[in-house]
């Protein structure tokens, strides 16, 4: 599975109407269109490739960057919050800890400050994206400012957030709508392709970690290592079972939504694992998963299902004539969905939005497993022989049985604790002392018992199957 050898970091084309700014978030070059959104010339399928592999970096550039989102609710009535709501909180905090507003078409939708961005999901679940950071010590103190800038306001609103992975009580309906233009397109398009898009868009939370690679032969291998041990992260970090104040059967219900949200931009994508897999099979993939909107002068124009190829040459029925600028390319990149997604930088996605103690733990879970050669070496050695059946078994079993699915004569329980213990291994060669974070995923792995698994043995016990004391200082920021 040897990955086609390609120069890294390439120069993004000149030709293209941007410019290149550097900017800490996520470790990566933000693309802003000029004031010219046309092209001087016609983007190549080359540029787009480029692009991607441009953001190669040394090891000793190598950082981390984390994104955690959390669900607002009502302290009086554990309703979803209002965007009103929400604007009220995103103002104190712009105005108590000065941090610049985001503003679009006159409301504010979010915050940014020194590499950090505080943005909103559509159901108004509350993301923190962390600056690009050295050590998972500065990642948890970062965290640790923005929880309490947050739960310091919250109690004057009256409102709290919730470490859940999916909304436990209510209904898609009663979710209020943020005022952002994108989210509308895709709300729109989402039941066309699958029947859980808009649950995933408007009651799913997540935590995930961006991660750097070296060349296209060590992104190969992150790759492969991140997609086929997806379901291990999963697993540990179940909290989901609830939906509509019933248990759903699945320790995972948001993972289980991606897999009847869209089949064009979700999954494991198999060629990942396929000979000659690199930066260009995935801009040949990314390029077939049809178009949301194009951002043309303020305006978010519905391009839904369309296609980026017939973009590149003039083509797009619904701006004939427009041709793709970089950020056009970096936008489209930002909607697929798969379990490991690449941009300049690889993105795990795979685990439920969580409790405080356990926001740390992702980030270290595969800054183990990926930050060091030896721990990659072993992760990789571990998935090498996994059939793409195995892994597609895993990537939908997991969101049911969690920890207890079998797998090859053991269960993941089993494989989790080899996978923790490679990571462990990984953090004590970083020297550090970072393996601290991985304790409370030890404890589950050691246990089997998740967080989801804790949540229903109390609603069959102490909660007497309701779902409303979740609503509780215990399981709120």
């Amino acid at each position: 599975m040897q990955a086609a050898a390609r120069p890294c970091g390439a120069a993004v084309p000149s030709s293209a109407a941007v410019k290149i700014s550097r900017h800490q978030r996520l470790g990566r070059l933000v693309v802003q269109a000029v004031a010219s959104a046309q092209p001087t010339t016609r983007l190549r399928k080359e540029d787009l490739v480029a692009y991607i592999a441009s953001g190669c970096k040394p090891r000793d550039q190598w950082r981390i960057g984390t994104e955690h989102e959390k669900l607002g609710y009502n302290i009086a009535d554990t309703r979803r919050l209002s965007y009103e709501q929400i604007a009220a909180l995103l103002t104190r905090i712009q105005e108590r800890f000065g941090w610049e507003p985001i503003i679009e078409e006159g409301n504010i939708i979010g915050l940014t400050q020194e590499g950090q961005s505080v943005t909103l999901e559509p159901g108004g679940q509350f993301e923190l994206s962390g600056a690009t950071l050295e050590s998972l010590h500065q990642t948890c103190a970062e965290v640790n400012s923005h929880l309490y800038q947050v739960r310091s306001i919250c109690e004057e609103l009256g409102i709290a957030f919730l470490g859940v992975g999916f909304d436990p009580k209510w209904r898609y309906e009663d979710v209020p709508r943020m005022p952002k233009a994108r989210y509308a397109i895709m709300r729109d398009y989402m039941p066309t392709r699958g029947d859980l898009g808009r649950d995933m868009m408007f009651r799913s939370c997540t935590v995930q970690v961006n991660l750097d690679f070296e060349s296209e032969s060590d992104m190969v291998d992150k790759m492969r290592v991140g997609m086929a041990l997806q379901p291990v992260a999963t697993a540990l970090f179940a909290n989901s079972p609830f939906k509509e104040g019933k248990p759903t059967g699945y320790l995972s219900w948001r993972s289980h939504v991606w897999t009847d949200t869209d089949p064009d931009r979700c999954g494991t994508l198999p060629f990942v694992f396929e000979p000659g897999f690199g930066f260009e099979r995935y801009v040949d993939y990314v390029l077939d998963v049809p178009m949301y909107f194009v951002y043309r002068n303020g305006t978010y124009h519905n391009v839904a299902g369309q296609s980026f190829r017939d973009f590149l040459e003039g083509r797009l029925p619904g701006l004939p004539g427009e041709l793709p600028t970089l950020k056009d390319w970096e936008t489209h990149l930002t909607t697929v969905f798969p379990e490991v997604r690449l941009k300049r930088f690889l993105e795990m996605r795979g685990a439920d939005g969580g409790p405080w103690r356990l926001i740390c733990g992702l980030p270290a879970l595969w800054v183990g497993l990926l930050y060091d050669q030896q721990a990659q070496e072993e992760a990789l050695a571990l998935v090498a022989d996994w059939t793409q059946a195995e892994r597609d078994y895993l990537r939908v079993e997991v969101a049911r049985s969690g920890l207890a699915t079998p797998f090859r004569g053991g269960t993941v329980q089993d494989l989790a604790k080899q996978v923790l213990a490679i990571s462990r291994g990984g953090l004590e060669r970083r020297g550090r002392q970072e393996g601290k974070y991985l304790k409370e995923l030890e404890a589950i792995a050691e246990s089997g018992v998740t967080q989801a698994d804790h949540l229903l043995g109390l609603y069959y016990g102490e909660w007497k199957e309701s779902v409303d004391p979740i609503y509780s200082p215990e399981f709120t920021y």
